[in-house]
């Protein structure tokens, strides 16, 4: 393929967008704002009180990172610990890892999230025995949330 072949091929309204990275704190549960998505993107900044995503699951048609903003993340895999991380440190996980989180500081886990859309999937999130697992599930822990009134990350 060409130079004049791939720029023919670009969107011709695409348009840069801005964000922000901003989220409330949370005393309980989690939280999950979309700051910025692309059909193949999507950006998001969540906030978690305790616990974190617990139970092992894999993104079947997704890469991802996340990066520390505030708080600690111990990530582990099936295997066991894959590392504990702090501010400005991150971790990429291909489409197809299992992983699990959780904060493990006196602080709220903020984290920043990109994704990026790798083929697809009938079933996008799924357990070690390939089950569906909805990030929001009782399944994955989750509690309601309570925000700490007037308290941000930002």
């Amino acid at each position: 393929m060409t130079q004049t072949e791939t720029r023919s091929q670009a969107p011709t309204n695409a348009q840069p967008e801005i964000y922000r990275l901003r989220t409330p704190l949370m005393k309980q549960g989690r939280s999950d704002i979309t700051l910025s998505k692309t059909e193949n993107m999507t950006v998001r900044i969540k906030c978690y009180a305790a616990g974190g995503e617990n139970e092992f699951h894999a993104h079947a048609a997704e890469d991802h990172t996340f990066v520390v903003l505030a708080g600690q993340a111990r990530f582990s895999n099936p295997e066991g610990e894959i590392a504990t991380l702090g501010r400005n440190e991150g971790i990429m996980l291909p489409r197809g890892a299992f992983y699990k989180f959780e904060s493990c500081a006196d602080e709220p886990l903020v984290l920043m999230r990109v994704g990026a859309k790798v083929g697809t999937a009938e079933v996008p999130r799924v357990t070690t025995d390939g089950r569906p697992i909805p990030g929001d599930s009782l399944e994955n822990k989750t509690v309601p949330p309570i925000v700490m009134e007037g308290a941000f990350y930002e």
